[in-house]
Order: C-alpha cells, then structure tokens, then sequence
C-alpha cells in the first residue's frame, strides 16, 4: 500500500483531444477550404505575427508571409512585434523626504511571445501601462528629492527591472524606462535657487581668498628680491612708465624714491658747509649824499 506523500508534486491534466462534434466541423472546414479559397488566404507582415486558434483552442502564431486557415474553424489574430513607446502620465508623487513632485516618463517595450500576449492578457498595452504608472509612484516614492535629481540613470534601471519582470508572463519584453521630466513646486524652486547662489558666493569667497593668500606669498618673495636688489625697483618704474604711456594720457606720474631725495639733501648740505669757511658778502648801503 502506497501513501502518497503531500508534497508530492500533482500531475498536470490531460488535455482531451477533439471530441466527435470537432472532428465533423474541421472536415467540414476542409471541405469548404477549396470553394472558400479566397476567404482563406492570410497575409502577415514581416513585423506580425498570427496567432491560430481553432475551434477556440490555441494553435500556434504562424508568419510572417502568406498561409491558409480552414473557414469557419480556424480564427486568427494579428500581434505586432514592433517596438511600442508608450507615454506615462503625469504622477504626483511624494518623496521620500516628503516633497510632492509631478513625474511622467516614457516605456518601450515590445512583444517577444506573441501566443502569451494574446493568452494570458486581455489589453497588453493598457496592462504594460498601469504596470508602469503603480511601478513609477513606488519607486520614486523610496527615493529622496536629490536622489531623484542626480541619480537619474539609476532609478531608470530599477524601474526597468521591475516593469519587465511584471509584464515578462504576458510575453512582453520592456526595454527602456525613462524618467522624462520632474516638476518641482515653486517654494522648492526658490529654495533651490537660494541654495546655489549661497554655494556659488562661498566658491568665490574660498577661491578670492586663495587667490590673495598666493598673491601675498608672491609680494612677499617679490620684495624680497627687490631688496637685494635695488636695481629692480628701477627696473620696475620704468615698466610702469612703459604702460601707463601705452594709454595715451596727456598726463605722466612719476615717483620719485625718497632714498634719491635725501641724497640730493645731503650733498647740497655740504657744499655749504665746506670751501674757504668766509662769510656771506654783504653789500654796503649806498650814500644819501
């Protein structure tokens, strides 16, 4: 005696072939083939693909190109196997930080199983389309507002993945998932804004202030050298004379080192004191008489 164990897989169901009544209707179809003749002839495109059934029973997807169906027994319907793109609408969608953006994007997708897309599904496309709207609401709705911003390429992905695994049963294959535009509020907008122009003003303050500790560094080995040598601060004014003559001014500022006056000073001081050491001459005052 044999127990059977309840984790024993079940068997599958045996299909019943074509009882008395179906075998009388398809001979009766292929009776009626040849003076039918015109009204059996399919034609499918090279992007089409047409799936049989007869009697309401699934046969196959056959094409492309020209085949017959038996009148009245076989039905056919045509699936395009061309890539779909398919606009989302419009989301609103709140963030994980609790920020309300407005979303869409766009999918394509195509059928890669043309038998399970006409099976197992009743619109395909409406299908692949609320699949992607559900799908784009959950997964935008577990990242942050910068996250949404900047890692655009990332969240396509995932979107991708999981609208293909939903929709990989219907025998359709989704390729592309891409986040097409974000609508912000006006508030965060003008945040935004504010935050940038505060970045930008810090940028500029760090690099003014590194530009004046290099230039201070450099003044401060400039002077160095010009007090070794006093003939480049020579050098230096007449190369500010060079540029400021470039101008055209009808006027010329020429300084003049101190150090050049005191020894002009001095020398002249000298020759005063020095020489034979006689006093000033004094002229005689003339006679009234």
């Amino acid at each position: 005696m044999t127990v059977d164990s309840p984790l024993a897989t079940p068997e599958p169901p045996k299909v019943e072939g074509p009882n008395l009544l179906a075998r009388v209707l398809i001979i009766f179809g292929y009776m009626m083939a040849v003076p039918l003749f015109p009204f059996a002839i399919r034609i499918v495109q090279e992007y089409e693909r047409g799936v049989i059934f007869r009697l309401g029973r699934l046969v196959g997807a056959r094409g492309p190109g020209l085949f017959f169906i038996l009148p009245f027994v076989e039905s056919m319907q045509k699936v395009d196997l061309r890539i779909v793109t398919m606009d989302v609408p419009r989301q609103d969608v709140i963030t994980k930080d609790n920020v309300t953006v407005k979303v869409d994007a766009v999918v394509y997708f195509r059928v890669t199983d043309p038998e399970s897309s006409v099976v197992k599904v009743t619109d395909f496309v409406r299908a692949t389309a609320l699949v992607a709207q559900t799908t784009l609401r959950s997964v935008l709705g577990q990242s942050d507002m910068d996250e949404l911003l900047s890692n655009r390429d990332e969240l396509n992905m995932k979107l991708q993945q999981i609208i293909d695994e939903a929709t990989e049963p219907w025998g359709v294959k989704v390729s592309i998932v891409e986040v097409r535009d974000v609508g912000l509020p006006s508030e965060m907008v003008r945040a935004m804004a504010r935050q940038a122009e505060a970045e930008r003003e810090r940028r500029g303050k760090v690099i003014h202030a590194e530009g004046e500790f290099e230039a201070s560094k450099r003044l401060a080995e400039a002077g160095a050298i010009m007090a070794a040598e006093p003939v480049t601060l020579q050098l230096r004014y007449l190369q500010t004379l060079t540029e400021i003559a470039a101008e055209k001014n009808s006027t010329v500022i020429f300084p003049i080192p101190i150090d050049l006056i005191t020894m002009f000073m001095k020398n002249s001081a000298g020759n005063s004191g020095d020489g034979n050491g006689s006093a000033p001459r004094q002229i005689p005052p003339a006679d009234s008489s």
